[in-house]
C-alpha cells in the first residue's frame, strides 16, 4: 500500500524536531537523567547540559547567562513576565499597555491583572496589523509600568517596530518595562533585547524544531519581577521545579542551528511566500492578510515587511473549516487560525482587529513555513489551493 505524501504547513503552530536534536533528547533521557540539583555525579552531569543550553541562549541573544529562565512554554513565560512585574512594581503604578492583537497568553494576563484591579490599555492596529512607537507613547500614563507588544502576529505574521518602540518607550520613562513576545520571530530575525531596549522577552522551544515543554524567559538587569510557582527555588526562586534538562538542550541546540543560517533561510522562505501569494491572488476572492490593504498592489519589499514564514489568506465563499480539511485529503497541513486561538472562540482576534468582513473572517487560513519546506511542497501547495477552492466554490449557496 503506498504511503500518501504529507505536506506539513502548520509550523507556526508547532515544528518537527531536528533529528540532531531529537538524538540530543535521547541521549540526555538515557545516559544523563540526573536531576540537576542532586549533588552527585549524574545529578553534575544534567547541570552542565543545563548551563551549557543557558549559555548558548544568551550567547545568541548577546546577554547574561543568568538572565535567561526556563520554563514550560510560551504562555508561561509571558504570564510570568506580565504578571510577575505588575504584581512586584503595583506600587509604582497599576497601568499596563497592549496590543489588541496578542497571543492569549498575554491577552488573558491581562484580563487577569483587569480583575486584581490593574488597568490596561488595548492599542488598535492598522489594516496591516501592525502599531506605531507614537500610539505606545500617546498611551504611556505616569502609572505606566509595563508594555507588551508581540514581534510577530502568529495569525498574519505582521511584524512590529519593536526597536522603535523599545526606543520611545525608554525615552518617555526610564522605569516602564518592555516585554516582548518574540515565540513567531525568535531564529527568524535576529534579536538582540538591550540593544532594541526590551526588558522581558518570550520565546519557545516548539516552534523552532525543539520539543514541546521548554521555552525561555530573558529578564533584563535590575527588573523587578515576582515568582509565580513556589517549591524548591530552582532558577533562582525565579521558576520552582526541577527544570526540563533534555528540552532545554533541544532548544539551545535548535537555536544555535537556525542561527547560523538565519540570513538563508530567511530569503529562501520569502522566495517561497512570494511565490504562493502571486499565485493564490490568480484565484478569484482570495484576500492575502498582513501585507497592505485590500485592492492595493505590493512588491517583495512590502512582502519582506512581514514574517517570512507566515502567510495568511481569506478566501471568499469558503468556510476555513471546509478548506482546510479539502486539503487534508490531499495530505496537505494548514491551519483555519492560531492553534491557541481554538480555545478562546469566544474571544475577538487579529482577523476582527484588522477589519476584516465576515465573509472574509469565515474563509481564513494560515500557511506557514519552516527551514524544513522545500520549493516543491510550496509549489505544490498553492496548485491544491488553484484546484480545490474552485470546486469548493461550486458548492456554496448563493
Amino acid at each position: 500500500m503506498e504511503t500518501k505524501k504529507e505536506i506539513y504547513l502548520d509550523n507556526s503552530a508547532t515544528t518537527r524536531v531536528f533529528p540532531e536534536v531529537a538524538d540530543l533528547l535521547h541521549r540526555i533521557y538515557t545516559e544523563e537523567y540526573g536531576n540537576p540539583s542532586s549533588m552527585h555525579h549524574k545529578g553534575v552531569e544534567a547541570e552542565k547540559e543545563l548551563t551549557k543550553a543557558r549559555e548558548t541562549l544568551s550567547g545568541l541573544l548577546k546577554v547574561d547567562a543568568k538572565q535567561i529562565c526556563f520554563t514550560s512554554c510560551g504562555s508561561e513565560s509571558d504570564n510570568l513576565a506580565i504578571i510577575g512585574c505588575a504584581l512586584a512594581n503595583a506600587r509604582a503604578g497599576r497601568h499596563l499597555i497592549t496590543t489588541n492583537v496578542e497571543h492569549p497568553g498575554v491577552t488573558e494576563a491581562m484580563r487577569h491583572l483587569e480583575e486584581e484591579g490593574f488597568t490596561v490599555t488595548y492599542l488598535p492596529v492598522d489594516e496591516t496589523g501592525r502599531i506605531t512607537a507614537q500610539q505606545v507613547t500617546e498611551a504611556m500614563r505616569e502609572d505606566t509600568i509595563l508594555v507588551s507588544v508581540m514581534h510577530v502576529n502568529n495569525e498574519i505574521g505582521s511584524v512590529m517596530p519593536i526597536a522603535e518602540i523599545g526606543e520611545a518607550i525608554k525615552k518617555k520613562n526610564p522605569k516602564t518595562l518592555f516585554h516582548v513576545d518574540a515565540v513567531q520571530s525568535f531564529t527568524k530575525f535576529p534579536i538582540l533585547p538591550k540593544k532594541m531596549r526590551i526588558d522581558l522577552l518570550a520565546a519557545s522551544g516548539h516552534k523552532i524544531h525543539a520539543p514541546k515543554g521548554v521555552a525561555l524567559l530573558y529578564v533584563g538587569e535590575g527588573v523587578k519581577i515576582k515568582n509565580l510557582i513556589y517549591g524548591g527555588g530552582q532558577q533562582g526562586n525565579l521558576r520552582s521545579g526541577t527544570e526540563n534538562v533534555a528540552g532545554a538542550a533541544g532548544m539551545a541546540m535548535a537555536a544555535k542551528t537556525l542561527y547560523g543560517t538565519m540570513e538563508e533561510d530567511r530569503k529562501r522562505l520569502y522566495d517561497y511566500k512570494e511565490q504562493l501569494i502571486h499565485a493564490l491572488l490568480e484565484i478569484p476572492g482570495v484576500k492575502i492578510n498582513g501585507i497592505k490593504a485590500e485592492g492595493e498592489t505590493f512588491g517583495r519589499q512590502d512582502i519582506e515587511e512581514t514574517a517570512p514564514h507566515i502567510v495568511s489568506l481569506s478566501v471568499k465563499g469558503v468556510r476555513a473549516e471546509v478548506l482546510l480539511h479539502a486539503l487534508e485529503e490531499k495530505g496537505i497541513y494548514i491551519s483555519a487560525g492560531s492553534a491557541c486561538s481554538t480555545h478562546h472562540r469566544d474571544t475577538k482576534g487579529t482577523k476582527e482587529a484588522i477589519g476584516l468582513s465576515k465573509e472574509y473572517r469565515e474563509g481564513t487560513v494560515r500557511i506557514s513555513f519552516s527551514v524544513m519546506t522545500t520549493e516543491e511542497e510550496a509549489e505544490e501547495a498553492a496548485e491544491a489551493f488553484r484546484e480545490v477552492i474552485p470546486f469548493l466554490r461550486k458548492f456554496v449557496r448563493h
